[in-house]
C-alpha cells in the first residue's frame, strides 16, 4: 500500500473516531437526544447523506455498495419521509437535522420569534446573498425587516401593477410565434417575463429579458441553485479553500462575478440619479405622489436609498445584500410558481374554463391593463395559484437553526439542531387536504380555509419570519396569468407522473413545461 493511501486512510479513520467519539460532553448528549429518533443509517464523516453523493442532479442513477438501481433524486427523498413520517433525523457531517412533516409540530418553531435563525447551511448562500433579509439573523434581520416593511405598502405594490401589466402585454405578443407548435416549454418565456418584472420593480432598471435569447443573470443564478445544493451534501466542499479549487468552486465564482456586478452597477446608477434628482429645483408634485411614483416610479431600491437616508444608514454592500435577495426570490420563485400554474391548468381543462370565465365577466372583453381593483376580484385565479402552491411550493423546504431547546408533543428537539420544513409533504397531509394529490382550487375557498390547521400551509413560511414578499408574488402571479388566459387556450402535453421534480433551492421541473396553445376567439 502506497504512502499516499495510508496517510489518505490514517486520516478517515482519525475522522471517524472523533465522529463516532466525540470528546465533548454536550455534543455527546445532543447525540444522544438526536439519535432516539429514527433516520436513514448514520456512516463516520459523512452521516447519512453517503446515498446522496451517488445520485446526479437530474437522478439518473444511484449506485451505492453493491446495487445498481434507477431512482430518481427527488424519489429518494420522498421514500425516506414515507418511511420515517412524520419526524427524523439526519446527520450532515457532525450536523444533526430534525425532519418535520406535521403542521403541529411546524407551528411551535415558526411561530416562535426564539426560533428564526435560519438553518446553517443558508451559509453557502452568504458569498451570493451576504446577510440580507432572507440569511441575516438577530438585530440586523430585525432592523432591515422593520426598514423594508414599508417598502411593501399597498400604495405601493398598486404603483407596480402597471409594471407587471406592461411586461406581461409583452409575453403575451411573444407567445404568438407559439401559436400552431405542437408543445413548446413555455418556462424560458415566463422566466424571462419575470425577470423583466423584479429588474424594473427591484432595481428600476430595463434589461428587456424577453427580447434576448439568453440571460447571462438567469443562467448563473439556475447554476447557483445547483451549485449550492450540490455542495449542501458533499463535506469535503464545506470548506472555502478546497471548494474554490474545484471545477464546481470556480463556476460559483463566475456566478457570482455576474451576479453582483450587474446588481452593483445598477446601485451606483441610481445612487447618482437620486442625487442628480435631489440637486434638481423640486417640482409640483405632492410628498405622496413621489412616494408612490404616480409620476416616477419608484423601485425597492430607490425606496432603500431614500430610507437609509433616515437614522439607518445602509452601506453598498447592505444595499447588494437586499436588492440581491428581492431580485432571487422575487424572480427564480414567482417564475416557478407561475408555470406550475399553467401545467395544472393544462392538466384540467375545467378548472381552466372557470378561471376564464372570471376573467371575461371582469374585462367584458376589453384589452385595457390591469389594475388594482381588478386583480382584487379575481378570486377563483387566486385559488388557483394558492393550490399551484400546494402542490408544487416554489419553496419545496426550509431550515431553522435552533441556539434553545424546542418541545413538541412527543420529542423534545435540543438546542444546536437544525430543524427542516418539508413544506412539499406538509402540504399533502390528508388530515388537513382530503385526496391531497388531487388539484382543486376549492381547496381555499374561506369556510375549508377556517376550519384547517393555521401552519397546514406554508408557501411563504409562516410566523414573524414569513416572507415580506408574498403579496407582490401574489399580485404578479395573477396579472401574469391573467393576460395569458384572456389570450389563450393552454394545453399541457406530459402528465404529473411523468414530470421529474429537481428539489433544489426552488422546485422545478427537470425538463420543462411542455405546453401547446390556441388563440381565444374574441
Amino acid at each position: 500500500m502506497d504512502p499516499l493511501t495510508l496517510l489518505v486512510g490514517g486520516v478517515l479513520l482519525l475522522v471517524a473516531m472523533m465522529f463516532l467519539f466525540p470528546s465533548d460532553k454536550k455534543k455527546l448528549e445532543l447525540a444522544k437526544q438526536v439519535n432516539k429518533l429514527h433516520g436513514p443509517p448514520c456512516y463516520p464523516f459523512v452521516g447519512t447523506v453517503l446515498p446522496l453523493l451517488f445520485l446526479k442532479r437530474n437522478g439518473e442513477y444511484f449506485s451505492y455498495t453493491r446495487f445498481v438501481q434507477k431512482v430518481k433524486f427527488f424519489a429518494f427523498g420522498q421514500n425516506n419521509i414515507a418511511k420515517y413520517f412524520p419526524m427524523f433525523r439526519t446527520w450532515n457531517s457532525g450536523k444533526p437535522q430534525i425532519h418535520l412533516m406535521k403542521p403541529e409540530d411546524v407551528e411551535v418553531i415558526l411561530r416562535s420569534s426564539d426560533h428564526i435563525d435560519k438553518g446553517h447551511f443558508y451559509r453557502f448562500l452568504h458569498k451570493w446573498l451576504g446577510t440580507g433579509l432572507l440569511t441575516s439573523t438577530g438585530q440586523k434581520w430585525f432592523t432591515h425587516r422593520k426598514m423594508i416593511t414599508p417598502t411593501f405598502h399597498f400604495k405601493i405594490l398598486d404603483s407596480f401593477v402597471e409594471v407587471f401589466s406592461e411586461k406581461s402585454e409583452i409575453l403575451v405578443d411573444k407567445l404568438k410565434k407559439e401559436i400552431g407548435s405542437q408543445r413548446f416549454d413555455v418556462y424560458p418565456y415566463i422566466t424571462k417575463c419575470a425577470l423583466d418584472i423584479i429588474c424594473e420593480t427591484a432595481m428600476g432598471t430595463q434589461i428587456y429579458a424577453q427580447d434576448e435569447k439568453e440571460s447571462e443573470y438567469v443562467k448563473a443564478v439556475y447554476d447557483m441553485s445547483e451549485l449550492t445544493v450540490h455542495r449542501m451534501f458533499r463535506p469535503w466542499l464545506h470548506n472555502d479553500f478546497l471548494y474554490k479549487l474545484t471545477e464546481k468552486g470556480k463556476r460559483h465564482a463566475e456566478c457570482l462575478r455576474v451576479l453582483h456586478g450587474f446588481t452593483k452597477k445598477v446601485i451606483q446608477e441610481r445612487k447618482a440619479q437620486l442625487e442628480g434628482d435631489f440637486n434638481r429645483s423640486p417640482t409640483t408634485s405632492t410628498d405622496e405622489d413621489a412616494f408612490i411614483g404616480k409620476k416616477k416610479r419608484k423601485a425597492f431600491l430607490d425606496l432603500l436609498l431614500e430610507s437609509s437616508a433616515g437614522d439607518i444608514k445602509l452601506t453598498d454592500e447592505e444595499l447588494r445584500e437586499e436588492v440581491d435577495t428581492f431580485m432571487f426570490e422575487g424572480h427564480d420563485t414567482t417564475s416557478a410558481g407561475m408555470c406550475w400554474a399553467l401545467f395544472l391548468l393544462g392538466l384540467h381543462p375545467d378548472v381552466q374554463e372557470k378561471a376564464y370565465q372570471e376573467q371575461k365577466n371582469i374585462f367584458q372583453g376589453s384589452e385595457r391593463s390591469v389594475t388594482m381593483k381588478e386583480l382584487n376580484e379575481m378570486k377563483y385565479l387566486e385559488r388557483v395559484i394558492k393550490e399551484t402552491l400546494r402542490l408544487y411550493p416554489s419553496v419545496p423546504i426550509f431550515a431553522r437553526q435552533l441556539h434553545s431547546e424546542a418541545k413538541l408533543n412527543n420529542f423534545t428537539i435540543p438546542a444546536g439542531c437544525s430543524v427542516a420544513f418539508h413544506v412539499y409533504n406538509v402540504h399533502r397531509n390528508p388530515e388537513q387536504f382530503p385526496n391531497p394529490e388531487n388539484f382543486d382550487p376549492d381547496n381555499f375557498l374561506p369556510e375549508k380555509v377556517a376550519k384547517r390547521h393555521p401552519y397546514a400551509y406554508i408557501p411563504f413560511s409562516a410566523g414573524p419570519r414569513n416572507c415580506i414578499g408574498q403579496k407582490f408574488a401574489l399580485l404578479e402571479e395573477k396579472t401574469v396569468l391573467s393576460y395569458i388566459l384572456r389570450n389563450y387556450e393552454v394545453t399541457s402535453l406530459d402528465k404529473r407522473q411523468d414530470v421529474n421534480l429537481m428539489m433544489e433551492l426552488v422546485l422545478r421541473p427537470e425538463k420543462g413545461i411542455n405546453i401547446s396553445i390556441k388563440p381565444r376567439n374574441k
